[in-house]
């Protein structure tokens, strides 16, 4: 009887302990569920990204990483050659083939009295800053991307300026726009990058400054033509030899592309235009001589980046008759009385990289 009796008083006691054992069980059991189902989610999630039907994501993830130097596993470890050329070929840019006709552009440095303005971005652009002659900022956004237009009055005051160790290293464009006393500068044409290490010390092509070539690296990977200013501060863009860049007058250029719009006519852009989506630079000038600048920011939540028909848009939409493409990715900066205007993504001291040339705007 007094067995019985202890064993009832017991019982209760190992079934609490028994369900406090238990429960931790049960709660791990149940995280380690969810967890699992996240993964499985997760992959199944980037499997349909990568390989579903829809080749959107595809197609950005290609283009994307193709037209850059150094990530270009990033699309040959998930695709083989034929995917990827498959996506290459739907995603394209045809060029405009005419040389710019430089009798299209009638400079007009006088400031603009106009109340009436064909529309917002003919606005933004000729309504002057009243304490700056020079130049005004406007900030430019749309779908996945931000960024910045510089429109600059005068195109005398636009130029090129080179690392001083052409050919050994580039430079910082802090350190430019310092040593050359530049209110505005801008990254312009790419540059040799074996191994995706180099020190931006070669342009791609050549690089003429003051009527005269600076540096002349034949690189059969480097596409565009000549963009580049001529003596009477018209902006050019042409695919020609460097006699006939010289003979027609171009005071500083550098080579690169492609080319968005020529004489009023924009390039035909297939997709994204094979450049995917990315930080990038692009010049312009208008029918009136007004230069722009254009940086848009890439590689961050707030804004992925631009392709080509975004620039082409861009530049459309502010009047520009001749526009291209200028290096963009890690090479996209904007510097501006000495202060980094953008958002940078390179590697190196505040984000910026060691470049060859750089376009540059002088009081």
């Amino acid at each position: 009887m007094r067995n019985d009796l202890e064993e009832t008083m017991i019982m209760p006691e190992l079934r609490e302990e028994l369900q406090k054992q238990l429960k931790p069980k049960k709660r791990k059991n149940k995280i380690l569920v969810i967890f699992l189902s996240m993964i499985i989610g997760g992959c199944s999630f980037v499997l349909f990204l990568f390989y579903g039907p829809i080749s959107l994501f595809r197609d950005f993830w290609i283009t994307s990483a193709m037209t850059t130097m150094t990530h270009q596993y990033l699309a040959t470890w998930f695709y083989n050659d034929y995917v990827i050329e498959e996506v290459l070929s739907k995603n394209s840019i045809v060029e405009v083939e005419d040389t710019t006709n430089p009798d299209l552009v009638k400079i007009n440095t006088k400031k603009n009295n106009q109340t009436i303005y064909k529309n917002e971005y003919e606005k933004q652009i000729l309504e002057r800053d009243p304490n700056n002659s020079l130049f005004k900022l406007i900030e430019v956004s749309g779908v996945g991307y931000q960024g910045y237009l510089v429109a600059i009055y005068d195109p005398s005051k636009v130029s090129i300026a080179t690392t001083k160790y052409l050919g050994k290293k580039g430079e910082a464009i802090t350190t430019i726009a310092k040593r050359e006393n530049a209110r505005i500068a801008m990254n312009a044409g790419g540059f040799y990058d074996p191994d995706w290490n180099s020190n931006g010390a070669l342009p791609h092509g050549t690089v003429i400054q003051n009527g005269k070539i600076v540096s002349d690296f034949d690189d059969a990977n480097m596409a565009g033509g000549f963009v580049g200013f001529t003596k009477d501060n018209k902006l050019v863009l042409g695919k020609m030899s460097k006699e006939e860049a010289i003979a027609m007058g171009i005071r500083d250029a550098i080579e690169f592309g492609p080319f968005l719009i020529v004489n009023g006519k924009s390039s035909f852009v297939k997709g994204n235009g094979g450049w995917g989506i990315a930080p990038r630079t692009a010049i312009g000038q208008r029918a009136d001589g007004i230069v722009l600048f254009l940086v848009i920011n890439g590689r961050l939540a707030s804004s992925i980046g631009a392709d080509m028909g975004d620039l082409t848009e861009i530049m459309e939409n502010y009047g520009a008759v001749n526009a291209a493409n200028m290096d963009g990715g890690s090479s996209s900066e904007l510097v501006i009385d000495n202060k980094i205007i953008n958002h940078p993504v390179a590697a190196g001291t505040q984000g910026l990289r060691d470049m060859p040339t750089f376009w540059i705007v002088r009081d």
